[in-house]
């Protein structure tokens, strides 16, 4: 079975490094199945039980998104309080529809990795930061998987520095 990627960036368009990652994806759709969610919930209207279906439909599930405000973008907020919804991704009367399915994060933060460290300018890891979704995976009983980011997103990005990007986000959702 496929890799259902929940792509949650605000201007695609513009982005850098999680265009390229889709551009990525999209080589491949035996594979993966990219979901972009400001594409199909513009207004932010979020069919769960179509999305639940989404997600069951698939073996793995990646959640992509930029850091935004040391966090992830609204909409993905959103999306995980409307569709992991009690009696389906936990609790009783079926609330097990996560359970040992393989989830993991990629994230672009627009700062630098060493402002990412206790001693940082921001005193805190993407590791701290994440650890929401880590704990949600795992009171959903799903197989949390970790993580992969690109850091330094708001510089110039090198074309080679992209092309590895793109390299390492494949070889990360392929192992999953």
């Amino acid at each position: 079975m496929k890799t259902l990627v929940i792509v949650t960036h605000p201007s695609i368009k513009t982005s850098v490094i999680n265009k390229r990652w889709v551009e990525e994806l999209t080589k491949y759709p035996e594979k993966y199945t990219i979901h972009e969610l400001y594409k199909v919930y513009p207004d932010g209207n979020i069919d769960a039980e179509k999305e639940q279906q989404l997600i069951e439909s698939h073996d793995n599930l990646v959640l992509q998104f930029p850091i935004y405000w040391f966090n992830c973008p609204p909409l993905l907020k959103k999306w995980l309080d409307d569709v992991f919804a009690y009696g389906w991704a936990y609790g009783s009367n079926g609330g097990d529809k996560l359970k040992n399915r393989k989830v993991a994060l990629a994230v672009s933060a627009g700062i630098k990795e060493e402002d990412y460290r206790e001693e940082g300018r921001y005193h805190y890891t993407l590791d701290h930061l994440l650890s929401p979704f880590e704990t949600t995976f795992q009171y959903c009983n799903a197989d949390y998987r970790s993580f992969i980011a690109f850091y330094g997103a708001e510089h110039e990005t090198s074309g080679s520095d992209l092309e590895k990007s793109a390299q390492d986000y494949m070889n990360f959702v392929d192992n999953l």
